[in-house]
């Protein structure tokens, strides 16, 4: 630091004799090399001081870098640990939880068939109605066709009882003549 200081007292009186040369006129090779050797040396120290600033500076980094990267494993490992309780949370909460989801996909299904068969069922059972209404017609039918029938036989009887009687009317008359 003391060299530092000494040397820029140097270089400004070295300046200021070489702006006093210049407005005379007068040109001093001896009087230029002090100053170049004086900023060589400003130059080395201003050099060295900015190095030692950068490797300070890249050394900073290096470190937070480091414990950045240990503060992110241990939030991974945390992570990881998390994970695992609430996985056993879970198996806690419900260790037939696998089972009954595959109840329930079961149950599903079967709701599914169930729907199908009971539209299927009413269906059916609707046809079945239909049938059944069919079939109490055509017994309607039937029973009034053989109450006719009955009536026709029974009409039929009693005129072929009627004609007999008179054909035997007849025939007693006849025989009796």
């Amino acid at each position: 630091m003391a060299c530092l200081s000494t040397t820029l007292d140097q270089q400004q009186q070295s300046s200021k004799k070489m702006i006093r040369m210049k407005s005379s006129g007068l040109k001093n090779p001896t009087n230029a090399s002090p100053l170049i050797d004086c900023d060589d040396e400003l130059s080395r120290s201003a050099l060295f001081a900015f190095r030692a600033k950068e490797e300070e500076i890249i050394k900073k980094k290096m470190e937070v870098k480091e414990r950045v990267q240990a503060q992110l494993s241990r939030v991974e490992q945390e992570t990881k640990k998390l994970a695992e309780i609430r996985n056993d949370l879970e198996a806690l909460d419900d260790p037939k939880w696998k089972e009954g989801l595959l109840v329930r996909k079961k149950v599903d299904l079967v709701n599914k068939e169930l729907k199908s068969l009971g539209q299927n069922c009413q269906k059916k059972e609707k046809e079945y109605r239909e049938a059944i209404e069919a079939f109490n017609e055509k017994n309607k039918e039937k029973a009034q066709l053989v109450t006719r029938l009955m009536e026709l036989v029974t009409e039929s009887e009693m005129v072929r009882t009627k004609k007999l009687e008179e054909l035997n009317k007849k025939f007693e008359s006849f025989v009796s003549i």
